[in-house]
């Protein structure tokens, strides 16, 4: 057995824009839905979500079935916390509020085990090596992890150049939703001063030669992000979606 390759790293560095959706369910039977529905990744959502370990990992197994490519954000910019996803067996992680080089660096370490970075040596009772059938895991893993840090403050924006440059920092996603109340305008990722600031991120995260991500709910912007580089688009949420569906069922049929 060998470490799986990461299809979805290698897919968004080629440049193939990738849609996606984020779960925040916690609920194995909607990840398996989802990752059947055909989206190119699904996003398991331990910031904002019901997601701690116990959570995500039917999610994972759900998504491993379904063969769709599984994300998890982890809640907070924490080494201990991206060493569990990774163990679950997730390749591809996304830390949310890095607003700095130095954070970003200790994510990037977090995800790659020595010489490289620090992450903890046990991954041989777990699920990422088919709990020990991966032999030379900790010699081949750190080519396929892929992590996506979180610019969502007028900080991040300020250290963007410096936040790309990270080795081991893969891509940069932007959250419009935190960046947005962070600069004085919650609500109002649409405000003229927040998107100027979204596409200056998007931007010099192109031009350093990283993966650019960003979720909206507006179908109508999907495809001018990706006219921008964005390669890591986040198209909706489940609870969204289904919250939407019940409610308009519920009102028709009482009409």
């Amino acid at each position: 057995m060998q470490t799986p390759v990461n299809t979805l790293k290698k897919t968004l560095k080629s440049g193939q824009v990738q849609r996606g959706i984020w779960l925040t369910s916690g609920t194995g039977i909607l990840a398996e839905l989802a990752g059947t529905a055909g989206f190119d990744w699904c996003l398991i959502d331990g910031e904002h979500g019901p997601n701690t370990v116990s959570e995500i990992l039917p999610q994972l197994q759900a998504l491993a079935i379904s063969g769709t490519p599984a994300v998890v954000r982890v809640a907070n910019a924490e080494a201990w916390m991206i060493k569990q996803v990774l163990d679950l067996g997730c390749q591809t992680v996304v830390v949310p509020m890095v607003d700095d080089a130095q954070t970003a660096k200790a994510m990037a370490r977090a995800m790659r085990y020595p010489p490289q970075g620090n992450r903890g040596m046990g991954a041989s009772l777990a699920r990422a090596t088919g709990f020990g059938a991966v032999a030379d895991y900790p010699h081949t893993a750190n080519d396929q992890v892929c992590l996506l840090v979180q610019a969502e403050s007028a900080q991040a924006v300020e250290n963007i150049d410096a936040i790309a440059a990270i080795e081991g920092v893969d891509g940069v996603f932007v959250g419009p939703a935190d960046l947005s109340a962070d600069m004085g305008y919650p609500g109002q990722p649409d405000h003229p001063e927040v998107e100027a600031a979204i596409d200056h991120l998007i931007a010099r995260t192109v031009a350093a030669g990283k993966i650019a991500g960003i979720i909206t709910f507006d179908e109508s912007r999907l495809n001018a992000y990706a006219e921008k580089g964005v390669t890591f688009l986040g198209v909706g949420g489940d609870m969204m979606i289904l919250g939407s569906a019940l409610r308009g069922l519920a009102a028709r049929i009482k009409t």
